[in-house]
């Protein structure tokens, strides 16, 4: 699906998806466990940080959101201190070795199979080696456009080659997976993530 499709939708769904994410779940607490293993001074990337406050309210204040949809980023710029900046993760738009830790939750979903490997590699340009992504995985494939999401009006886009052609696309891009898990994620279903270091 075209890019600019998919920022359009978000521009028009960003507050809806807001009022149905509920702000509790155990998905958060992943982000604890991912700045434990980075260094105290960790500078961390949140790719697709929509409002700010699912992921980039629990990173730290000089954490970068980043997001597709500039609407998005004007609730995050209510919401939350940090830095943000609009942009699409197919062509991440930083520097090689900017950061220590990426979290995408919920994000590469809106991106076409066929261009994940890109994406997977722009994480891996912008990472420090040993650095580490924290990220929602599909468990099986699938490419569709949901119609009235969130009851919303809206049409969005969902993709994913699904949960072993994701980790070999991780390892292609320089990356080892070194933990799966399932949690519960802020609509009220359950959500597989990995978690992958930096070659």
């Amino acid at each position: 699906m075209d890019r600019n499709a998919v920022r359009a939708a978000w521009d028009r769904v960003s507050e809806t998806y807001a009022a149905n994410r509920n702000p509790d779940g155990n998905d958060a607490a992943l982000i604890d466990e991912l700045l434990a293993d980075l260094p105290a001074d960790a500078r961390v990337l949140d790719v697709g940080c929509g409002d700010g406050m699912r992921t980039l309210a629990n990173l730290p204040p000089d954490a970068v959101g980043l997001d597709l949809s500039r609407r998005g980023l004007e609730l995050a710029s209510g919401n939350v201190p940090n830095p943000l900046v609009q942009g699409d993760m197919v062509q991440l738009p930083f520097a090689d070795d900017s950061f220590d830790g990426i979290t995408a939750y919920h994000a590469v979903f809106h991106v076409e199979r066929a261009t994940h490997p890109a994406v997977y590699r722009e994480f891996a340009r912008v990472l420090k080696p040993g650095g580490r992504v924290l990220t929602t995985v599909g468990q099986g494939a699938y490419q569709s456009t949901r119609k009235d999401w969130l009851r919303s009006g809206e049409s969005m886009f969902f993709s994913t080659p699904g949960r072993d052609r994701t980790a070999a696309q991780l390892e292609e891009a320089g990356f080892d997976v070194v933990e799966a898990r399932s949690v519960d994620d802020p609509l009220g279903s359950s959500a597989l993530f990995f978690v992958a270091e930096k070659r």
